[in-house]
């Protein structure tokens, strides 16, 4: 391990010698890509520096207490051992984190489905929920939210919601969302007090580059028809509602937001893709390793993930065990530390399957 950190912190000099060079700023192609490699490893470089800085700092104290000579020194150094090597035990395991294959993915942003699962009404405002919550995760971290499909109860939920997140490393954090969301609540509408189960099923899917995905429009039924719905006085005046169906997979995507038939098509092209794209993916993690696809998610849809109890303001991720009692803070877009402790137990996961957790 450390010596492909030290290949990396020569590798960091090389880079900052690099982009300061006359030859290179000349050429902005060249240029962009010693500045992205220079943030690529950045991070774990100086968390390598911090490490060994620490670990200096350790021998020192080691060799104070071998020596013996000096008592005061030598009280002092026994004080500061544990504390050092907690503190080295620690960046040890995130730098082998940090050294861990990194999913090509985790940089792109994504299309997130939200669709009302069993429990009627209750079930589609757990939904909207659901959409605001990660909406104002995604605020606090300057992400940008646009709907691109929604069906509306009308009481602030959703039969379902299709967004867009885009930002810097959108699908790292969100990756681990898709599955069955389960909330367990008295409806407002509950005269007994009783508590109603219902469930949602989030989709998260990486938004591929136009390049990504092709896709043949020979084999894309289109259907056009009359919008239904809110919509004003244009509803049903015109065929402006679009239907895409991919004939080899049977994917179906219907839009009618728009008014115009032409932005109708589009979203639903956006969406398509973004749903192949996942396809494609989900079919790569299937010829992988069950420690793989452990490790990536499986992203099955019917999956069971997580338990929100609103009366004892308890969320409940049953993938990893974790139960935290913040259920409000959470559901207003506080999701930092519950992310980080999901992400941080496939990692540990994935370290397991790896020769660096030696």
């Amino acid at each position: 391990m450390f010596d492909k950190l030290s290949s990396l912190e020569q590798k960091f000099e090389d880079l900052n010698q690099a982009i300061v060079d006359p030859d290179v700023l000349s050429n902005q192609k060249v240029y962009q890509e010693k500045i992205k490699q220079h943030s690529d490893i950045k991070d774990i470089v100086e968390m390598y520096r911090e490490y060994k800085g620490l670990k200096e700092s350790y021998d020192e104290a080691k060799a104070i207490i071998a020596d013996g000579s000096e008592k005061e020194l030598m009280e002092l150094a026994k004080e500061e051992i544990p504390d050092l090597e907690k503190e080295l035990d620690e960046l040890s395991v995130k730098l082998k984190v940090a050294l861990l294959p990194q999913d090509p993915l985790d940089e792109k942003s994504v299309i997130v489905e939200i669709r009302a699962g069993t429990g009627g009404d209750e079930a589609a405002i757990f939904a909207g929920d659901l959409y605001r919550m990660y909406s104002r995760y995604a605020e606090t971290l300057g992400w940008k939210v646009t709907l691109l499909s929604c069906n509306e109860i009308g009481i602030g939920g959703f039969k379902e919601v299709i967004v867009e997140i885009t930002g810097k490393r959108v699908y790292s954090r969100m990756k681990f969302e898709s599955g069955t969301h389960r909330v367990q609540r008295v409806p407002e509408t509950e005269s007994q007090g009783r508590i109603h189960t219902s469930a949602a099923t989030v989709a998260v899917m990486p938004k591929p580059e136009k390049f990504e995905v092709s896709i043949d429009m020979n084999d894309v039924k289109i259907d056009v028809y009359r919008s239904s719905g809110n919509g004003g006085q244009s509803v049903n005046t015109t065929d402006s509602a679009v239907r895409m169906t991919h004939i080899p997979t049977g994917l179906t995507v219907s839009m009618q937001d728009e008014k115009s038939q032409h932005k109708n098509r589009a979203k639903a092209l956006e969406i398509l893709s973004a749903r192949l794209f996942e396809k494609e993916q989900q079919e790569r993690n299937d010829e992988l390793s069950e420690t793989r696809r452990e490790m990536v998610g499986s992203g099955d849809r019917s999956q069971r993930i997580r338990t929100y109890n609103f009366p004892q303001g308890r969320l409940t991720d049953h993938r990893i065990g974790l139960t935290l009692y913040k259920l409000d803070a959470i559901m207003n877009g506080d999701l930092e530390e519950l992310f980080t402790k999901i992400q941080i137990h496939y990692q540990t996961e994935a370290l397991k399957s790896t020769d660096l957790a030696a």
